[in-house]
């Protein structure tokens, strides 16, 4: 490139680590603002105890091509680990393994028939091609389709409820969908086996490379850099004000944070637009992690169908993880997802400790609180944007109406699930289009 921009991207969890890259290595120049101390986002890692692993919890499959290419070019993909996890499923008060073929033969939930249909509304959803068809419908709409009525209200519904509460009514289809295709794929992979994959280390390791890589191609890395305002500056190009005051200008901004943040950042931005980031619905999370002193159930995932847990899950992370990365204790999350103003978010970590673990005692009963080595309690207000019917016909442009200022974030994923393979993807294929774009 004769005459390389200079970039500005706002936010330092892996979509902007990601467009940065790209950026950076189509040679453009490119500084990097990260609100928190640390970079990655909801990747990011903390100390649990004396443990060192991910904030929340994160898998990668066989088929997260644009991740494992990245990991790739970090040099860090050939020390991935893989393993096949099992799944559990808690209903009628016990615990079901439902890992296979003859688990599911065996699953009390349903009988013969709405198995058979359950069986054929998985294989129909993962060889749909495109959510394009079903955008317009909620998943009680398609799924009661697909499966039944029946199937949909003894499986499906409950697990909704547990992932999205009352909002699943309005809830677009494509919302499951995503997450069909990309178990089955996984499936397809790992030769019908759910072989999942970590980094030894966790993220802390891949950040830590990442971050790293960034500083040699030349991103300019600044944490603890709190936005106020991003516009259009008097030189035509754009500027970003930070709340010490201090002001940057580049010839082009890319913002990352969720669509409520984006909007706050940018006061100038048509009404229209505005309207439509402040539309964007967003799922927050509080995730308890606790470190055990034994494992429960040797299942990576255990879905829950019974209203009286409070629980959206639990993931037993050392079903899947070498144990020697936790010194020899369990690991096990224990989200709960909920809208972003929920009052449970102002809840004291004791509280959240408290409550999340007597769902989980009411899972297992031998366990006691003396079994809890440490714990700890994530917020996270905007996680991902809930997609509602015909949502991607409303999605808050990139390109904004303000010069040379993009707002790029997890809304932007149409027809797909937040993940971080998805995260990837979505930065990739907008930094070939802006540096395309301005070229």
């Amino acid at each position: 490139m004769s005459n390389p921009l200079h970039w500005g991207i706002v936010g330092g969890g892996m979509l902007g680590m990601t467009l940065a890259w790209e950026l950076a290595k189509a040679g453009n120049r490119v500084s990097l603002f990260e609100a928190e101390a640390q970079v990655g986002g909801l990747a990011s890692a903390w100390r649990l105890g004396d443990v060192v692993w991910d904030r929340h919890y994160h898998v990668t499959l066989l088929s997260d091509t644009a991740l494992r290419g990245l990991l790739g070019e970090l040099d860090l993909d050939r020390h991935m680990c893989w393993n096949k996890t099992r799944t559990g499923f808690y209903c009628n008060s016990r615990l079901h393994s439902f890992s296979g073929i003859a688990d599911f033969a065996r699953f009390p939930l349903l009988n013969p028939w709405e198995k058979a249909r359950f069986g054929s509304a998985i294989y129909r959803a993962a060889r749909l091609d495109s959510s394009e068809s079903i955008d317009g419908l909620t998943v009680e709409e398609w799924l009661t389709r697909i499966s039944g009525k029946s199937v949909f209200r003894k499986l499906w519904k409950p697990l909704l409820l547990a992932k999205l509460g009352n909002d699943y009514h309005s809830t677009s289809a494509s919302f499951i969908w995503a997450t069909i295709r990309r178990m089955y794929a996984a499936r397809r992979s790992g030769l019908r086996a759910e072989l999942f994959g970590y980094l030894p280390g966790g993220y802390a390791r891949m950040l830590e490379t990442f971050a790293a890589a960034l500083r040699r191609q030349g991103v300019c890395m600044n944490l603890n850099a709190r936005v106020r305002e991003v516009g259009p500056a008097s030189d035509g190009r754009a500027e970003v004000e930070f709340e010490n005051n201090a002001v940057e200008r580049f010839d082009r901004v890319a913002i990352t944070v969720p669509a409520p943040l984006a909007a706050s950042f940018c006061p100038r931005l048509t009404a229209r637009e505005q309207d439509l980031l402040r539309a964007v619905e967003y799922q927050g999370v509080i995730c308890a992690s606790l470190l055990l002193r034994r494992p429960l159930s040797g299942f990576y995932i255990t879905n829950i169908a019974d209203g009286s847990i409070p629980l959206t899950g639990v993931i037993e992370m050392s079903s899947l993880v070498d144990r020697k990365w936790f010194q020899g204790h369990a690991l096990v999350y224990l989200p709960r997802y909920l809208r972003p103003d929920d009052p449970a978010f102002r809840r004291s970590d004791d509280q959240i400790v408290s409550e999340l673990f007597s769902g989980l005692r009411r899972m297992h009963p031998s366990l006691s609180e003396g079994d809890i080595v440490a714990s700890r309690v994530s917020r996270a207000r905007y996680v991902f944007a809930r997609p509602t019917p015909g949502s991607s016909r409303r999605m808050p442009p990139v390109d904004t109406s303000l010069s040379r200022i993009h707002i790029l974030n997890s809304a932007h994923i149409a027809g797909g699930t937040l993940n971080v393979n998805e995260t990837v993807l979505l930065a990739q294929r907008h930094a070939r289009r802006f540096h395309e774009l301005a070229a």
